[in-house]
């Protein structure tokens, strides 16, 4: 594989698990944290909501998980890099 595609794929890893982490951070210390719907064709109000950890505690608790797990995934990607064909199931 190309170093620079590497380094370009462990950068972009990187910044993506920055990103996700202030997130998850930002929303446990703020109680809420902001849900953006991942469908292209619907930017509508209800596609950006937020989620209250007191009114609204299993939707935020769910998001807050997916936004700490996202972060964690890319950490490792950007560790790891980009192997192709090295892993063998």
């Amino acid at each position: 594989m190309n170093p620079s595609l590497d380094l370009l794929y462990r950068l972009a890893a990187f910044g993506v698990s920055i990103y996700c982490g202030r997130k998850a951070w930002y929303g446990y210390v703020e109680r809420k944290i902001l849900f953006v719907s991942d469908d292209w064709w619907d930017w509508s109000l209800w596609s950006r909501q937020e989620f209250y950890r007191d009114t609204m505690p299993i939707r935020y608790w769910a998001q807050m998980a997916g936004t700490a797990f996202a972060s964690l995934v890319s950490l490792f990607g950007a560790i790891i890099g980009w192997q192709p064909g090295q892993l063998n199931f």
